[in-house]
């Protein structure tokens, strides 16, 4: 019996982990232990393709016979770069930035083969923040604890209550796991989801 190649995807993320399992792959997941901290004069753009790149090379150095799948996401309000909030104090503040805004969540991906090859791509999503109470904003953030996301604004569970409009190429980039990008960098990097299917 032939044995499939082996994938990891380099996250800790129950949402990731739930889309990833839509393409009906076998797959291990393994949390990346990676310095998030934005260095001096860095963009967005240039921050979530580093960081996923980072994630993605971390966990195949201890996966190196896998193909490897790295993904991080930023905020970008007006050239701010918003992150994980980690404290509801924090969480509050960037949403009441955001009210009325037009918000980039910029998600990028990085696949590492077993070769060592990378293959990196990033997705914009683009989001207009309805404006809300403040009373609103601290509802959300009691019921929901968004403290692990980027504008702490999480669409795949009550923050959709946020958000006036969202477009995108990829439904599923905002999540944090762009699955068209996804499939198009595997087949690219040697790991066709399904067989002869090409980028």
């Amino acid at each position: 019996m032939r044995m499939l190649p082996k994938l990891v995807l380099g996250s800790s993320s129950p949402y990731r982990k739930e889309l990833l399992e839509r393409l009906h792959q076998p797959f291990l997941t393994d949390s990346p232990e990676v310095d998030e901290t934005v260095l001096p004069g860095e963009t967005p753009e240039n921050l979530t393709i580093r960081l996923a790149k980072a994630k993605a090379m971390a966990v195949h150095a201890k996966h190196p016979d896998a193909f490897v799948i790295g993904s991080d996401q930023v905020a970008d309000l007006n050239g701010t770069i918003l992150g994980k909030p980690h404290t509801k104090e924090r969480a509050f503040e960037q949403l009441m930035s955001m009210q009325g805004q037009t918000v980039r969540f910029l998600t990028a991906l990085c696949i590492v083969n077993p070769e060592g090859k990378t293959f990196e791509a990033m997705v914009p999503t683009t989001v207009i923040m309805k404006t809300l109470k403040p009373e609103t904003v601290r509802a959300y953030i009691d019921i929901e604890e968004p403290l692990n996301c980027a504008g702490a604004a999480k669409i795949e569970k009550l923050g959709v209550a946020l958000m006036k409009s969202v477009t995108s190429e990829d439904p599923t980039a905002l999540i944090g796991l762009p699955l068209i990008k996804t499939i198009s960098l595997l087949a690219q990097a040697g790991f066709p989801v399904l067989p002869g299917l090409e980028d």
